[in-house]
């Protein structure tokens, strides 16, 4: 887990409240760039790009929660805006891509 994760939580939500929207079967959105998810992310995982889900909402659209994660938590804080604006009401912002695996391999 990242100093700032560790600091301030996973996006202002804490891990109990991300493991538990996993087992609820929350939707895993990796916002990092296609070489970037290439390069390992979260088992289950599906990569949309942050500038890529208005045109890729579809797959979004319908799903009760949706926890997003990037690289650094910028990514993901822009995506779980732009998510929200687009309707979704439960947006998780789960920061770094690493906290959310470490979070999901401890549960």
């Amino acid at each position: 887990m990242g100093f700032f994760s560790k600091l301030f939580g996973f996006g202002g939500t804490s891990s109990s409240d991300i493991a538990e929207a996993v087992k609820q079967g929350a939707l895993l959105i990796d916002v990092r760039s296609a070489a970037e998810f290439k390069s390992g992310s979260v088992k289950g995982a599906v990569n949309i790009p942050v500038d890529n889900l208005t045109a890729r909402f579809s797959q979004i659209k319908g799903k009760d929660t949706v926890i997003v994660f990037c690289r650094s938590g910028n990514r993901s804080r822009m995506a779980k805006s732009v998510l929200q604006q687009l309707g979704i009401k439960n947006v998780i912002d789960g920061g770094t891509w690493q906290s959310v695996k470490q979070l999901l391999s401890d549960n």
